[in-house]
């Protein structure tokens, strides 16, 4: 003779008495809604050390390379703006895009520092902070830069973008302070 023994079936929750599977359906409702979570009404503070414009001093390497790029940056909160502006010696493209060897670029988007690590989060758009479609002239979509950054004075960093080895200074231009804005 065969012994029958408790086995778990698929479909063996069922049987539960009722106070169990209330408790079973609360639980569950409780931890899902412990994962979820609102967005913040208002923008984060950001850095208040970075708040402000700052301005990549060029150098006399720079003007001897055979491309370059200087970068402006404004830190209100925890956004970012920033103006890229390279100067090339070489014509890669389309004059109607490189005017001659001198271009810009814009992002924006969001930036965390974490530790000595700055990283830069957004989406390309045009100067007046449209975002950029694809297509046209230079880059368009996702950017994503990290940098190492480390202070000299309270107005002076040395950023070096982690995939270059080239360090460059920033000078703080103008100071703002951060007034969160709503979502």
């Amino acid at each position: 003779m065969i012994k029958r023994s408790n086995v778990l079936r698929p479909l063996s929750f069922i049987l539960l008495p009722k106070a169990s599977l209330l408790l079973l359906a609360t639980l569950l409702l409780l931890l899902s809604a412990a994962s979820c979570t609102f967005n913040p009404p208002l923008q984060g503070k950001g850095v208040e050390a970075l708040q402000g414009e700052w301005q990549q001093d060029t150098s006399a390497l720079q003007k001897k390379l055979v491309n370059y790029t200087l970068y402006h940056y404004k830190f209100d909160c925890d956004s970012f703006f920033v103006q890229i502006k390279t100067f090339s010696k070489v014509n890669y493209g389309d004059d109607t895009c490189m005017r001659s060897g001198h271009w810009a670029e814009y992002a924006k988007g969001a930036y965390v520092l974490r530790h000595d690590t700055l990283r830069l989060q957004g989406l390309f758009c045009t100067a007046n902070y449209q975002y950029k479609n694809e297509g046209g002239c230079f880059r368009s979509g996702y950017y994503d830069e990290h940098f190492t950054i480390a202070k000299k004075t309270d107005s002076v960093y040395q950023f070096t973008n982690t995939s270059s080895v080239t360090p460059f200074t920033v000078h703080l231009e103008k100071r703002n302070t951060c007034n969160p804005k709503a979502l």
